[in-house]
């Protein structure tokens, strides 16, 4: 992993905080959060985070998926806690993550996942 990379925390539902808490203990993650609005929306192309994280049941996905256009490198992740999901928008799904394993993603440190 070479630099810091920047984290979005885009809401602020419960597990988005447990994941922001944890996720703050790595010293190259630098995890920072918004509020879904249209003018936050519009600041994310400020911020440039390399990774936009989102609770998949409190904001849709197509609400967040046109930020990849502008922002192709993004690594933009929805996390649905009902049903235990992940997904990442590079074409795969995983399912039952750790803290780590998720880490893991966002460091691209690729390894199999369940």
């Amino acid at each position: 992993m070479a630099g810091i990379r920047r984290i979005l925390l885009y809401g602020n539902s419960v597990i988005l905080g447990s994941i922001g808490a944890g996720l703050r203990h790595y010293p190259l993650l630098e995890v920072a959060s918004c509020e879904p609005s249209p003018a936050d929306f519009r600041l994310l192309s400020k911020l440039r985070p390399d990774v936009l994280l989102f609770d998949s049941e409190a904001t849709d996905a197509e609400e967040v998926l046109p930020l990849l256009e502008s922002h192709p490198a993004m690594l933009l992740i929805g996390v649905s806690p009902d049903i235990n999901v992940v997904k990442v928008w590079s074409g795969r799904q995983l399912r039952e993550m750790s803290l780590q394993d998720l880490t893991e993603v966002i460091t691209h440190e690729p390894r199999e996942f369940v």
